[in-house]
């Protein structure tokens, strides 16, 4: 018998992340037993988990507490079609030995190709020069512009997103330098880039991606010092979590330092508060949360939920199980 599922989610997110061909390719697999339910919905009337052996889920997912998991008595696995788990996955869900996958190596794609355009931009020295046009009516002095043949490119965290961007700056004449506590010497060979300290890493790059996730050993980690020491007319670009940067510190640095560039598609807050100095600096570049999966990108967090949950049915090893060690290092 086909093992009986249910999708739990916001409806914006089962729209856009699970298309016409998944939901088609998961109903030949699993029997989808009841209409696409949201965590206020199971809320209500908790008799509709009473049937689940498998959620389906995304964006909104119901927080999966005792009380849920009372309702659900058959649950075995949780498909989550987006990335982080840490909103919905707690110490009941572990002891009960649910098993989690999550499509953020999905994710990871669009973020790092926002990354790699960021990176390339940086290097030609874009962002300034764009606004130096706008601003002067005119073509300033090209100076400055480290280019990409033989620059440095730091990346801190070697993640998912980070591994993928590394991937991807493989066609280019580039150094590339990561930090990483959790690499080893042998692992970065394998990737081919050479592990460095923070410090050295900021010091010695001419573009600097942050890719560290938000952890309570992580917050605050780049501080105006690291920021202050790099190179002129280096870039530092954060699409991983405001949180992980002292902001305060990064202003203070950014306004001293006209020649800097940041490039954030994250902050803490987020937005920003209305008065925030972010919005006014002009060697600084601000986009909405956009890198992670946008439109037609998350499809593909939904075609890996429908490659996972195949080889769950088909009894063969899953690729992107998260365990309860690895969520605590995962953003």
């Amino acid at each position: 018998m086909k093992p009986r599922a249910l999708y739990v989610l916001r409806p914006d997110a089962f729209a856009g992340v699970y298309g016409g061909p998944e939901r088609a390719d998961i109903e030949e697999m699993v029997d989808v037993y009841a209409p696409p339910q949201t965590a206020e919905s199971v809320a209500e009337d908790p008799g509709l988990l009473a049937g689940a052996e498998v959620i389906l889920s995304g964006w909104g997912a119901p927080v999966m507490d005792a009380a849920f998991l009372k309702a659900a008595p058959g649950l075995e696995a949780v498909f989550y079609g987006a990335g982080s788990v840490r909103h919905f996955v707690t110490d009941e869900l572990w002891e009960r030995n649910v098993r989690v996958v999550s499509a953020y190596a999905a994710n990871a794609a669009p973020v790092a190709e926002y990354a790699l355009a960021a990176v390339l931009f940086s290097l030609k020295r874009v962002w300034h020069l764009a606004a130096a046009v706008r601003r002067e009516r005119g073509f300033p002095p090209r100076v400055g512009i480290p280019g990409a043949y033989g620059s440095t490119v730091g990346i801190v965290s070697l993640g998912a997103t980070g591994r993928l961007l590394r991937k991807r700056l493989e066609p280019f004449d580039l150094r590339v330098v990561a930090h990483d506590p959790y690499v080893t010497e042998e692992e970065a060979a394998g990737l081919g880039v050479e592990l460095v300290p923070l410090e050295e890493l900021f010091a010695t790059s001419d573009v600097v991606s942050l890719h560290t996730p938000w952890l309570q050993e992580t917050e605050g980690m780049v501080e105006g010092a690291h920021l202050a020491s790099m190179k002129p007319d280096a870039t530092f670009i954060n699409t991983s979590r405001g949180a992980v940067v002292r902001e305060a510190e990064m202003v203070s640095v950014l306004a001293e330092r006209p020649d800097l560039q940041a490039v954030l598609d994250v902050t803490h807050p987020e937005p920003p508060e209305p008065g925030s100095p972010l919005y006014d600096l002009p060697n600084v570049v601000l986009t909405p949360h956009i890198a992670g999966s946008q439109g037609a990108e998350r499809r593909r967090m939904g075609r890996l939920v429908v490659d996972e949950l195949r080889r769950y049915v088909g009894g063969d090893p899953l690729q992107h199980e998260v365990t309860r060690e690895r969520e605590a290092l995962m953003a």
